[in-house]
């Protein structure tokens, strides 16, 4: 598990939110080739487009495109480092982990690697919607519950 200072988690997202790994454009025709959702929030700018590929039961592919705040934008980029090349039951394992850290519930942080950065979150609650939009985005394409988008 990682130790994180304030000043370290501070670090992490800012990092992920200035150089996210996993946000690039494609053209809408490539779209086809991803299960896609897009999510966005009523209290903040987020509003972001995630495209996740699986095969074989491994998500293959996982980013985003769109615009967030340093907290969505951070977190997607790195929830989008951790599931890619698990299966889906790990994936599913790794944001049930996540969501149980930022609602204060009991978790495992063996799994959450970077993530860890997003655990004071809990004590500005507005802000749980924003660390929160992509595991919710992710959690909803690997469960199918993105096909009417």
């Amino acid at each position: 598990m990682l130790f994180l200072t304030d000043e370290m988690k501070r670090e992490i997202i800012l990092e992920h939110y200035s150089f996210p790994d996993n946000k690039k454009k494609i053209k809408e025709d490539e779209y086809k080739n991803y299960e896609v959702i897009r999510m966005d929030s009523d209290s903040c700018i987020d509003d972001i487009t995630i495209f996740l590929k699986k095969e074989n039961g491994i998500i293959t592919e996982c980013f985003f495109n769109g615009l967030g705040c340093a907290l969505s934008t951070a977190a997607t980029d790195i929830l989008c480092n951790l599931v890619i090349n698990k299966d889906i039951k790990d994936a599913l394992y790794i944001i049930e982990q996540y969501e149980n850290m930022l609602h204060e519930k009991e978790y495992d942080a063996e799994v959450l690697d970077e993530l860890i950065a997003f655990s004071n979150t809990y004590k500005q609650a507005a802000r749980i919607k924003c660390a929160s939009i992509g595991a919710e985005g992710i959690t909803k394409i690997i469960k199918g519950e993105n096909k009417d988008e």
